[in-house]
């Protein structure tokens, strides 16, 4: 291989970081949806890093449950993006026929990513801009805060969600 075409890419610091999601975790999800308690679901995530370690491929199965989402199914996938710097996730699920893609950055501390994304809201088909922050807590435990930007530019905090390692 050439200096030009130096041969695939193999994973570095950056995904070394992502190392501690790895694996089987339960999770807690709230979901806001206005004023009053949140509805709460649980279910499993079993992630595992695929193509030669770039990638950590999410799995995530509800539990089963009464509600909108009685049996609640997403995938994705989260890595970092050698040639933007920056970390690049994207998710699919049963709740949607949307794929979302999200950029975004650790912090100093290498625990605390903060992932921005903008799509098209499938109830009201309006532009939605998100910001997810994912904090690890420790090796077994981490947790995810969403929050949209509403009509009037404000951040609402629509999902929390707890994991820990099974």
């Amino acid at each position: 291989m050439s200096e030009a075409h130096p041969g695939p890419p193999t994973p570095g610091a950056e995904h070394a970081l992502l190392k501690p999601f790895e694996g089987q975790f339960r999770a807690v999800v709230k979901l806001f949806f206005g004023p009053g308690d949140p509805m709460v679901h649980e279910g499993t995530m079993n992630s595992s890093f695929q193509l030669g370690g770039l990638y950590l491929f999410q799995d995530y199965v509800g539990d089963p449950s009464p509600g909108p989402w009685p049996a609640f199914l997403g995938q994705g996938f989260w890595g970092y993006n050698f040639s933007t710097k920056k970390y690049e996730g994207f998710w699919i699920d049963n709740a949607s026929s949307m794929m979302q893609m999200e950029t975004g950055t650790v912090d100093a501390t290498g625990k605390v990513w903060t992932m921005l994304s903008t799509f098209t809201d499938p109830h009201s088909a309006k532009e939605v801009r998100k910001r997810t922050e994912i904090r690890l807590i420790d090796h077994n435990t981490h947790d995810m805060t969403t929050w949209m930007t509403d009509d009037s530019g404000h951040e609402v905090r629509t999902m929390e969600i707890l994991y820990r390692r099974a």
